[in-house]
């Protein structure tokens, strides 16, 4: 269901303190904390000796208490105190997961550590680029298993329906898509010539009249997707330098976590070439983005609830992005798990 060598969005920055963070990812309880230098330690979240979740205890400078029978856990897992005793036992071990912080998340690597790198990240453009403005997104949570997420970040063709007063309008109705599988997942684009400037979009533009408009849903191995917006004046519209002088360009970055199998959390932020320092307009985006994945939550929610009860057997055209991504993925998490299988096994 999950692929473990990868990373993932554990929380937002600012939600790790000075306090025991609790979570969930991957079907694993985990609790992360920040260390006295500020980094960021995360472990196991569970006392090997009664499984008392380690989140209800204490800090204790760089370690962790155990609030049943205070047993402490240093950064790495291991214990280096168990009261009454001369030495812990050795037994008294926890996880410890690696962790990175890159564009305000806090990133864990939920397989084998030696494989953690933190280059691995997702990159992201124009990140801390002056010319462009930042709306620092948000999070949610959706009851729905994260494989409907990325086929949804795979289906430009939903908007029309979904969110129709935002991100969608009836000029995109049966327009071709075009699939592309790379070695890190799959690109899903259209272009739509001399049509309406969309709802969510026409505050913003920097022209009038009709558009040509770019859609580029593409969503990489786990679960992280980047979905770029290009509005130019008809007849200027294109994928490369140099753009018309008023095109509008936004890139939204959406990261999915599993918290198991019928629950995703969902972090997101978007950048934009145009306003970098108006408050209002990153005020604004929040709040109409917002509304629109709210949007997509009440549908996904649905489908994962009626899937549940009586799943499909049918597939679209427009469904070719989605299963692409899907055989990837699962070949990526069948390879991943065979190679757990054969390490496990005793070596002649």
């Amino acid at each position: 269901m999950f692929l473990k060598n990868a990373w993932y969005v554990a929380a937002s920055d600012h939600e790790i303190r000075r306090h025991l963070h609790s979570t969930r990812i991957l079907g694993e309880d985990i609790v992360l904390y920040r260390t006295l230098d500020g980094g960021v330690a995360a472990l196991e979240d569970a006392c090997p000796h009664r499984k008392l979740p380690l989140s209800m205890g204490r800090l204790r400078d760089d370690a962790v208490e155990c609030g049943y029978h205070g047993l402490v856990f240093d950064c790495s897992g291991s214990c280096v105190r168990a009261p009454g005793m001369a030495q812990p036992p050795a037994r008294a071990v926890v996880r410890s997961y690696p962790v990175a912080e890159r564009y305000g998340l806090v990133w864990i690597w939920m397989g084998d550590p030696g494989s953690a790198d933190p280059a691995d990240i997702m990159q992201v453009a124009h990140w801390g680029d002056p010319a462009w403005g930042v709306n620092r997104g948000d999070a949610m949570t959706v009851r729905c298993n994260y494989q409907y997420l990325t086929d949804n970040l795979l289906d430009p063709s939903h908007v029309s329906w979904v969110h129709q007063t935002s991100f969608g309008n009836a000029a995109m109705i049966g327009e071709p898509l075009k699939t592309q599988v790379n070695d890190d997942g799959v690109v899903v684009s259209r272009w739509m010539r001399n049509v309406e400037v969309a709802p969510f979009y026409a505050k913003f533009v920097k022209f009038s009249g009709p558009c040509d408009r770019k859609q580029h849903y593409e969503v990489r191995v786990p679960s992280h997707a980047l979905i770029k917006a290009i509005f130019a004046p008809a007849g200027s519209g294109t994928d490369t330098e140099p753009f018309h002088p008023d095109v509008f360009l936004m890139d939204s970055y959406n990261f999915l976590t599993p918290v198991d199998e019928s629950t995703t959390r969902y972090y997101w932020f978007q950048l934009r070439n145009f306003s970098p320092d108006d408050e209002a307009v990153s005020r604004q985006f929040a709040e109409d983005v917002r509304h629109a994945f709210g949007e997509d939550r009440a549908v996904l929610e649905a489908v994962h609830a009626g899937m549940a009860r009586s799943p499909s057997k049918m597939n679209l055209p427009l469904d070719a992005g989605p299963l692409r991504f899907r055989q990837k993925l699962q070949a990526l998490i069948a390879a991943e798990q065979a190679a757990d299988v054969k390490s496990a096994q005793p070596h002649a």
